[in-house]
């Protein structure tokens, strides 16, 4: 089967720049925040094919629209649109890095911009976007986990990659080292059911070793008791991550590239195996 044409002018009621690989749009929850989506080359107005959808959450350096592109491929091949949000770094507080990491932020629920921004695209094509796979290395495998704790009913699967913090299943310590508050915080409960009918990824490299950037002082504002059970570096930390949601009937696929340190766009092979597998396995029932 030969490819389609490259694509020419306006379509039927979408911009040309609605497709492929797109310009940036602002949230209409939120314009402080955009997204750029990668619409396979197959999309067509007039079809009636509906398509999956893959979030991809970019690390501390917001390289979103890179995200886009290296998944382009695997969104042509899998007829899945991609979507990339961008959470700008100093939002509420000039020169801050870590925003979304922890989902609440000076009032700002990144969870519910995301949200938003699933709800636009799906007002605009034709995809599955009741239940979506999530993706995030780094800053955006933070971001992916705790999403996953408040969100589970909403993703088919997850690939956390290599997070420099975590949050654990533990209910011995408030948000973020644990989930004692989870309800009073951010009005839900913790959802295990749901939880263990989502398709699970950890992936990290296993040179992935340094700890200059996620050593948390403890004279540090992120401090809290109970940080010190994560482990000292991302390698610890996400086989913390991994055993607390298996000592909770979580099943987590541990996947781990050799000789790759904290290299994020060196792990996209294994993890696009995996979103692959999970397009292909049906959906467990909804929790």
């Amino acid at each position: 089967m030969s490819p389609p044409p490259a694509r020419q002018g306006h379509g039927i009621k979408l911009s040309y720049y609605d497709f492929g690989a797109t310009t940036f749009f602002a949230s209409q929850y939120d314009q402080r925040f955009s997204y750029c989506l990668y619409v396979p080359k197959n999309y067509s107005e007039s079809e009636d094919k509906v398509y999956d959808l893959a979030v991809i959450v970019h690390g501390t350096g917001r390289t979103a629209s890179q995200y886009r592109d290296r998944f382009a491929d695997f969104a042509d091949r899998n007829d899945c649109i991609v979507l990339a949000p961008l959470f700008p770094a100093g939002i509420g507080v000039a020169g801050d890095l870590a925003n979304y990491k922890r989902i609440l932020f000076h009032g700002i629920r990144y969870d519910q911009v995301l949200l938003s921004m699933v709800d636009e695209v799906a007002a605009k094509y034709r995809v599955r976007s009741e239940r979506f796979m999530l993706y995030g290395f780094s800053g955006g495998g933070q971001f992916s986990q705790r999403f996953f704790l408040l969100h589970p009913e909403r993703l088919h699967a997850v690939s956390i990659g290599a997070p420099g913090v975590v949050t654990l299943l533990n209910t011995d310590y408030d948000w973020w080292v644990g989930v004692r508050d989870i309800e009073q915080r951010f009005g839900r409960s913790l959802n295990l059911a749901a939880m263990r009918a989502v398709t699970v990824q950890t992936i990290i490299g296993t040179a992935d070793t340094a700890t200059w950037e996620i050593t948390i002082p403890r004279d540090s504002a992120l401090w809290m008791d109970g940080a010190q059970l994560q482990g000292d570096n991302r390698i610890e930390r996400i086989t913390a991550l991994a055993d607390s949601f298996a000592a909770h009937g979580i099943r987590v696929q541990r996947d781990t590239v050799p000789g790759i340190a904290h290299e994020p766009f060196k792990v996209i092979e294994p993890v696009e195996a995996f979103l692959q597998q999970c397009l292909r396995t049906p959906q467990a029932a909804p929790v």
